[in-house]
């Protein structure tokens, strides 16, 4: 399971206020994307989901528990920005995950061990459309196939929890629409729930089952500190969309997933 509850969450920075009273509840699997104008707090509350930034007041849990206050392999994360490393090949991007958690202490797993966590990462590397790219460094790499590399790399730990910080807004309309499908595949076949920030409203609509706004409702330059940004609007897909459903992708529209971008 992995339900988000967030109860009365505020975040100030001394003086300034830049969330106010945020509740939401974020159900099992659901896929919302967060919309808003530029500055009204969309990556700080991704941040407090992922546990760098914590609440001024309030409480954020998951699955009735209260989330750590440091990020965990239960919360995957993929950044605007490539968010590979640039001296591992694609393999070792989507394995040092399962080596660091695995083995602390050297970082390495070795035996049987790392012969399973290969095959595991081959196989979501093959899923993401790499199987061509294992030993390749990100360099080399388009950056359509650096982000499928960036979410294969958040999936191998199987989060509860994947957040994404404008994942595809650096990624011309054509690979996106290709990242587009893929995101959809990857949500329908594993069992997480995904929370985006885009300022891309047709993303937002294509991908989510809600879209929510946040918005700082009082703007005018002497509020700016004394008010932050709240949800706005909170805008259920119709009609419903729910992983796990074969009618989430339609190849008549959405097109075969390309490899070689």
């Amino acid at each position: 399971m992995s339900a988000i509850t967030i109860d009365k969450v505020w975040k100030e920075y001394g003086d300034q206020i830049v969330l106010e009273d945020i509740s939401i509840e974020i159900e099992d699997r659901a896929f919302v994307a967060l919309v808003g104008p530029s500055g009204c707090g969309k990556t700080t509350f991704l941040r407090m989901l992922l546990g760098q930034e914590q609440a001024t007041r309030g409480t954020i849990l998951l699955d009735g528990t209260p989330l750590p206050p440091e990020p965990g392999p239960d919360r995957g994360v993929v950044f605007q920005r490539y968010s590979v490393f640039p001296h591992l090949t694609v393999l070792g991007n989507v394995l040092i995950g399962k080596e660091m958690t695995a083995a602390r202490y050297s970082g390495r797993l070795f035996g049987a061990a790392r012969k399973a966590a290969i095959e595991e990462a081959k196989a979501l590397i093959a899923e993401v459309g790499l199987s061509h790219a294992l030993d390749k460094y990100p360099a080399q790499l388009s950056g359509g196939m650096q982000q499928r590399l960036a979410l294969a790399q958040a999936l191998i730990m199987k989060p509860k929890v994947l957040l994404l910080d404008e994942p595809f807004g650096a990624l011309d309309p054509g690979i996106r629409a290709e990242i587009h499908t893929l995101m959809k595949r990857l949500w329908h076949e594993n069992p997480m729930t995904v929370v985006m920030v885009t300022h891309d409203m047709r993303e937002a609509f294509t991908l989510a089952t809600r879209v929510v706004a946040f918005e700082r409702l009082r703007d005018r330059p002497e509020e700016k500190l004394r008010y932050g940004a709240t949800i706005s609007r909170d805008i259920p897909i119709w009609p419903p969309r729910r992983a796990g459903e074969p009618s989430l992708i339609r190849p008549d529209r959405d097109g075969p997933v390309q490899k070689g971008q």
